[in-house]
């Protein structure tokens, strides 16, 4: 029976009874922000505390399927009840009895079962205070204040938080009290109990924040530097909130705050110590994850021990500072790099060490670093110079220019290479790694070199111009590429004679022909042992000097484990062929086509060639020294290795961009069609949101092993990105997975990449991710948004773009690239 069906049989004949239960109910049952010590919060009652703004409600909860009963606070306005504080999270209630109040002396907050046995119990108190009262703030902070002071708190949960850190919230140590305030993660969905991740600021040494499992270290950011931390280069200054470090003798501590109210955003800490930055959208109802750490393995602290540097873009990931070796050279090329790295020559303070910059990567842990915050960059030089102890020394804060001073002690590490923005640290090396030439000796060398450098251009360019006009033009455009600082002089690219070409595809033989792309035969090769691809542009070739020059300084200044790796040129006469590492299985599309080798390709295997395709694409976009669009991402511009390990090639098409540039206009509209996005093909805009097109047409391609281009079905006429929407729409994505693949034992990684297919394809390209968005969602068990209306999905919209011109050139059984299209 409901308590008002039995209010009703009460009333029926007792009036006095039935005004009793009836004011007592009224009164009991609470939906306002606030109790004092003559009302509960109680569980039988399912009464709610909701938030003046009504953003945040606290009440009883069971997690997951779990029956236990716990007293939260959520937000009040999602329907799926998001938990961002628990009291009691290790110390379940097992039953419906539970009681929340506030009692006098000294206004404790106390959780009550059906014996009126503490359960749980804020665990600060005044006796000062005459009228307690606990209150829950628009924040999601619940206080206990005095009624007569509500701006006194004498306990706040946004002190004792749980796995969830809000705007407002404080990570770190108050040096008064002693107290320290971090998350934690929780045991599981179903269990809220203490796990075995936390998350916090550090104030020892210089302040950073730190993650630990258990009592070790699993993830450190690097020293704050007054505008993010050092090795936080994805947190950076955003149109959600603002955030900083405060740092004073009382205390230290992160925190961050909302642009917009509004808004809701929070960072947990998973149960597998994953820190997650989320967003509720409300176009979506869903909140959507957009930042994570640690992101991949050079997060992970330590990972290449003393003086050693990560970086996703090497293979191995570890390698040590210049001027350094392996402690263990037989363990570090056994892929062991805990012992990590030594000096090549031993420091001697008495005879006079220097300081060598080290640009642009993470600052070392700074743990053990000393730090003052009004001397200059000199006298941080000097502090260092004389205290043989120091070993390294850097600018404190470089949020207006550089100010300040932080001095390291011992071993550094925790670094993290191709950082940008980075920092510069300044290292203490013997002083023999200077070199033993004077100063002098150094401007006269370069002095003699630039003079031979102008001589021998002027005598390269006299004998090209008496050669014929025809060769004249094209002897000016081959000068050009070999003397080239960037090509040759700054990345040190080798050049081959046309001799050795020769050698080592004997004479371009037909038998060592692996196929023909648009600017010309691609041959294999043997140089020096080594097994090698040679692109030979012909001469009726649409890729001129500028876009070999492009592909050259291009991949030679990248380097990824995703990226195919640029060994040489050669550029003699009328020929010019790029020398690349040869990838046993050729190109993605001569197998994900072809219905007999692609039965080779399994579920793993496609899911780790997309995600390899991801972060060769997120380093291009954002972790390279310049911002690259590929303009041409398809199936046959993907190598494949002897373990079908991808890598991005062909980069003739590719733009690069520095600062905040993120795309351009151009007439010139360069590409694939079924893998150009709409506003490139029709207008001639192109962007890093261009490439996520293409990544998803590419992701939907290789899980269902057809061709957006050519793709028909009898029962409508929908390319292949038209099929996908429809049978998204439909709750049917798991149809569009290629028949000869098994994959009920990765039903969510499946449906999760099809999602993200789609997400990427989206018509308006403010509304795709970007792509380190795109590797966290493929990684991640985040909720996805949902997808929108694809580009180019219409029938109608297919046989539209089959109007422009394109070459017609087969390409291993691909479209060809086409160019030179005047955009609309």
């Amino acid at each position: 029976m409901s308590q008002p069906e039995a209010m009703n049989m009460i009333c029926s004949g007792r009036f006095s009874l039935c005004l009793f239960l009836f004011t007592t109910s009224f009164f009991s049952a609470h939906t306002t922000d606030t109790i004092d010590t003559s009302q509960t919060v109680s569980d039988s009652r399912d009464d709610t505390l909701i938030s003046s703004n009504g953003a945040f409600a606290l009440g009883f909860f069971s997690p997951g399927s779990s029956k236990n009963r716990y007293v939260g606070i959520w937000y009040n306005n999602i329907k799926d009840k998001t938990v961002v504080w628990i009291a009691n999270r290790d110390h379940p209630l097992t039953d419906r009895s539970g009681t929340l109040r506030v009692i006098e002396p000294g206004g404790r907050l106390l959780l009550l079962n059906a014996t009126n046995a503490t359960i749980w119990a804020a665990n600060v108190s005044s006796s000062g205070v005459h009228t307690p009262v606990a209150r829950l703030l628009d924040s999601g902070n619940l206080i206990v204040t005095d009624a007569n002071d509500g701006n006194n708190f004498i306990w706040q949960s946004f002190d004792y938080p749980t796995d969830t850190l809000l705007p407002g919230m404080k990570l770190g140590k108050n040096f008064v009290s002693g107290h320290e305030v971090y998350i934690s993660s929780a045991k599981n969905n179903d269990d809220p109990a203490t796990g075995g991740f936390t998350y916090g600021c550090d104030p020892t040494g210089y302040p950073q924040n730190v993650m630990k499992a258990g009592a070790s270290f699993r993830y450190k950011s690097g020293p704050w530097n007054g505008v993010r931390f050092s090795g936080s280069h994805n947190l950076m200054k955003n149109t959600l909130f603002w955030f900083g470090v405060v740092i004073n003798k009382n205390e230290v501590y992160y925190y961050y705050q909302l642009v917009n109210d509004s808004v809701y955003t929070r960072l947990t800490l998973s149960e597998n110590g994953a820190g997650q930055r989320w967003r509720w959208s409300y176009q979506t109802q869903n909140w959507m994850l957009y930042l994570t750490f640690p992101i991949d393995n050079c997060d992970i602290y330590k990972v290449c021990g003393a003086h050693g540097v990560c970086s996703t873009a090497t293979s191995p990931d570890c390698s040590c500072l210049n001027k350094f070796k392996p402690t263990d050279p037989q363990g570090w090329d056994g892929g062991d790099f805990s012992n990590g790295c030594i000096r090549r020559t031993p420091l001697s303070c008495q005879e006079g060490d220097v300081f060598l910059k080290y640009s642009g990567i993470k600052l070392p842990d700074s743990e053990h670093s000393w730090y003052n915050t009004s001397m200059s960059l000199e006298e941080c030089k000097i502090a260092c110079a004389i205290n043989c102890s120091c070993t390294a020394y850097a600018s404190l804060n470089i949020s207006n220019g550089e100010s300040g001073c932080l001095l390291w002690f011992g071993d550094l590490v925790n670094m993290r290479g191709q950082i940008s923005p980075g920092q510069d640290i300044h290292i203490r090396m013997a002083k023999s790694e200077l070199g033993s030439g004077s100063r002098k000796r150094e401007i006269l060398i370069v002095t003699l070199s630039v003079v031979m450098g102008i001589v021998l251009l002027g005598l390269t360019l006299l004998l090209f111009y008496q050669k014929t006009k025809k060769l004249k033009h094209q002897q000016q455009e081959t000068d050009k590429l070999r003397n080239s600082d960037e090509t040759h002089e700054e990345l040190e690219l080798p050049m081959f004679e046309l001799s050795t070409m020769m050698k080592a595809t004997d004479g371009f033989s037909l038998n060592n022909k692996l196929g023909e792309g648009g600017f010309g035969p691609v041959f294999k090769g043997v140089l020096e042992g080594q097994e090698i691809a040679v692109k030979r542009l012909s001469t009726t070739s649409l890729q001129g000097a500028h876009e070999f020059k492009n592909e050259v300084i291009c991949i030679a200044k990248l380097q990824h484990r995703n990226l195919v790796k640029l060994l040489g040129c050669c550029i003699q006469g009328e020929e010019r062929m790029l020398v690349y590492e040869y990838m046993t299985n050729g190109s993605l599309d001569l197998i994900l086509f072809d219905q007999v080798k692609r039965t080779t390709l399994d579920w793993p295997r496609r899911f780790n060639i997309i995600n390899g395709i991801a972060r060769g694409l997120m380093y291009l976009h954002q972790d390279s020294r310049l911002r690259v669009i590929h303009r041409d991402l398809k199936a046959s511009n993907i190598l494949l290795d002897s373990d079908m390990f991808p890598k991005i090639s062909d980069f003739g098409l590719a733009r690069t961009f520095g600062g905040n540039e993120i795309g351009a206009n151009t007439s010139r509209v360069v590409g694939t069609y079924g893998y150009m996005s709409p506003e490139y093909a029709v207008d001639g805009m192109f962007s890093v949101k261009s490439d996520v097109f293409s990544f998803g047409v590419l992701v939907l391609e290789i899980i269902s092993g057809k061709r957006n281009r050519g793709f028909t079905l009898e029962d409508h006429r929908h390319n292949l990105l038209g099929h996908a929407w429809m049978l998204y729409k439909e709750e049917k994505s798991l149809e569009l997975v290629d028949s000869c693949v098994e994959y009920s034992s990765h039903l969510s990684q499946v449906a999760r990449s099809i999602h993200v297919g789609l997400l990427c394809v989206q018509e308006e390209r403010e509304e795709r991710p970007n792509m380190s968005s795109v590797v966290l969602m493929l990684n991640n068990d985040g909720v996805l948004p949902q997808a929108k209306h694809p580009g180019f999905f219409t029938a109608r919209d297919v046989r539209r773009n089959e109007t422009l011109h394109s070459s017609n050139t087969p390409s291993s059984g691909n479209i060809m690239t086409i160019s030179l299209l005047e955009a609309r």
